[in-house]
């Protein structure tokens, strides 16, 4: 027993430098790759490149990979968020350009979102099929109903003369100075912290990814709640389709899809900054800052686009990897 008192403290504090990499590895990520472009790249400091950072490559990544963040946390993936994006993007468009109000449009455009929330809710809490391959069909279903809905895959553009201020205001306008897609962005970001954090439901979510068994026999609806969730991540993924829309002012078929992997890497970079390894909003963002960040720089460096995705990928490898590492090394 003495050798254990005398050994075990030891070890932990051997370990000690190795937990806390593991805990914030990706913060420490974020400033490394902050520093290196600041110091390698002129223009990655100015003001203007700042907020092209936050407008431009965070603000809808970081509204998708909250809805990811979502059916992760139920234990899921969803690989048909791009669906919802353009789903709503198609309704906005195709309602303002027959001449009706943007309001209506807005909303055609959350409904028509979370329809796509709800076809996966209905194959995955009710028919049981598994949210990996519920939402891959809804994916390959919704490329081929936009193929279909627009004669081929053709973009349906909004003249420039007959975008009502209201629409414009949406994806170019500013509240006191701040840009209105990133303020909506943070509202999203704080409404899912404050639901995952203080709210039964999102507890009950979270208990579901770790433990669904459990909830299943404290008499909690799984079903229900998984079904909600999964509703929850169609109808954000609609606000990005809505903003996404409102700023090109037009409408690209399987365009939502474009952010279907940066969302699945931001969400499985943001669990290194959980103890446990699970999804959380926080962690989710700062993966999307990252990514933004590096996305930025380094197209501000010249590099070949090809190039920035294996700069990308690489560095997704290795925050995940230098964490599961260190979780394994601690653990030992």
């Amino acid at each position: 027993m003495s050798l254990s008192n005398s050994t075990l403290p030891s070890q932990a504090r051997s370990h000690r430098p190795l937990a806390i990499l593991a805990r914030y590895g990706l913060i420490l990520a974020l400033v490394a790759v902050f520093a290196i472009f600041s110091a390698t790249t002129p223009t990655f400091l100015t003001p203007a490149n700042l907020q092209s950072i936050l407008v431009n490559n965070f603000t809808l990544l970081a509204i998708i990979s909250i809805a990811m963040t979502f059916a992760v946390s139920a234990g899921g993936i969803d690989l048909s968020v791009g669906t919802a994006v353009d789903f709503a993007s198609f309704a906005f468009v195709s309602l303002v350009l027959s001449g009706q109000p943007v309001a209506f449009g807005l909303l055609a455009g959350l409904v028509a979102g979370a329809a796509v929330g709800a076809f996966n809710a209905l194959l995955i809490s009710w028919i049981g099929v598994s949210p990996f391959l519920a939402t891959l069909g809804t994916l390959f279903i919704g490329r081929s109903v936009q193929q279909l809905l627009t004669n081929g895959g053709n973009p349906v553009y909004l003249p420039p003369s007959g975008v009502p201020e209201a629409f414009r205001f949406l994806g170019h306008g500013s509240i006191a100075g701040f840009p209105v897609p990133l303020a909506i962005a943070v509202l999203i970001i704080v409404a899912a912290i404050v639901l995952f954090t203080r709210m039964r439901f999102g507890r009950v979510v979270l208990s579901i990814g770790i433990q669904p068994s459990v909830v299943r026999y404290s008499g909690i609806g799984l079903g229900g709640h998984v079904a909600v969730t999964f509703i929850l991540a169609g109808l954000i993924a609609a606000v990005a389709g809505l903003i996404l829309t409102a700023t090109v002012t037009v409408y690209i078929p399987s365009s939502g899809n474009a952010f279907l992997l940066n969302a699945i890497g931001a969400t499985f970079i943001g669990t290194t900054l959980s103890p446990l390894g699970r999804p959380n909003v926080a962690g989710t963002v700062l993966g999307v800052l990252l990514l933004s960040i590096v996305a930025n720089g380094l197209l501000l460096t010249g590099l070949n686009f090809y190039w920035q995705q294996v700069g990308t990928g690489t560095l997704i490898f290795a925050v995940l990897a230098f964490s599961f590492i260190n979780r394994k090394t601690v653990g030992a």
